[in-house]
């Protein structure tokens, strides 16, 4: 029965890994088509979003399962508990990907952001999509220097964040009010996006190393 409850847990990491990469392809494709006005790839990421959620739900009725049949203790129970959180981190991480790109189809064929801001969502995009590759390899590996690493690159976002709301409240902003929405709630999404992705390392690093991470650190 050990071993079987061992070979479950793997499954569970697994499935981990697979949403993972699911939600990484996700915002790589979400970035691209709302930095280059493609609807038509904004089409395959709104679509694809059912296949993470499918896939969060499924890993969770395992988890459920696990702790009914196996009431695992110590360590192992926090391990089920914890991909239940991590699960719906990784499902609201698929959901950010699928709001920036919802914005690309809305305005389509005119990009979304005026062009004073598009070096900023490029290179926020650019972030967000090396955040989830590593997030992948951080549920892979549980290698904590990615946690820390993944900490890092949140910071970088947080600053285009604040950036933006910088450009759209400055008195030379010349924007519309459409764009000034849509600006503030493409940054507000990338920048959750990246939030829960640290949410998901910090949980990964309390069960590699026992050591939990402040929620301001």
């Amino acid at each position: 029965m050990r071993e079987v409850f061992q070979q479950e847990l793997r499954e569970v990491q697994d499935r981990l890994v697979e949403i993972a990469s699911l939600v990484a392809d996700s915002i790589q494709k979400a970035t691209t088509a709302f930095n280059e006005s493609n609807v038509a790839l904004a089409e395959i990421v709104i679509e694809e979003d059912d296949r993470i959620d499918t896939a969060a739900l499924e890993l969770d009725e395992l988890a459920i399962q696990i702790l009914a049949r196996q009431q695992p203790v110590a360590r192992d129970l926090r391990i089920v508990v914890s991909a239940l959180r991590i699960s719906a981190s990784l499902e609201r991480m698929g959901d950010m990907s699928t709001h920036i790109a919802q914005l690309s189809r809305y305005r389509f064929p005119e990009k979304v952001v005026p062009k004073s801001l598009r070096p900023t969502f490029v290179e926020m995009g650019q972030l967000d999509v090396g955040i989830a590759r590593m997030l992948t390899e951080l549920l892979r590996t549980q290698d904590v220097a990615i946690a820390e690493q993944i900490r890092n690159e949140d910071d970088k976002v947080d600053a285009l964040h604040l950036s933006v709301f910088d450009k759209v409240l400055g008195e030379s902003w010349k924007g519309q009010a459409v764009d000034t929405v849509d600006s503030t709630l493409a940054s507000r999404y990338h920048e959750r996006f990246a939030d829960h992705a640290v949410s998901i390392s910090k949980k990964v690093q309390y069960l590699a190393t026992g050591d939990w991470i402040p929620a301001d650190s």
